[in-house]
């Protein structure tokens, strides 16, 4: 498995190449449908255990953090 980043040394584009590491590739050209996709993407590797608790709750901060920056700007 590999290495779990956490939500203190993970940014959004870390995040984005874990899931690419899953052969998984997420771009739409609108950013809040990006991230939908994001949440969806890592709900999925968590249920199929390929990620733990951990990757799953910091990636979801992660998520909600990228979110909330989209909005300020």
């Amino acid at each position: 498995m590999n290495e779990q980043l956490g939500a203190f040394n993970m940014t959004y584009f870390e995040l984005i190449q874990h899931i690419r590491t899953y052969r998984g590739y997420i771009y739409t050209g609108d950013k809040e449908a990006d991230l939908d996709l994001v949440e969806e993407e890592v709900q999925e590797l968590y249920r199929l255990g390929l990620v733990d608790a951990r990757f799953y709750r910091d990636a979801k901060l992660v998520i909600i953090k990228e979110g909330s920056r989209g909005k300020e700007h």
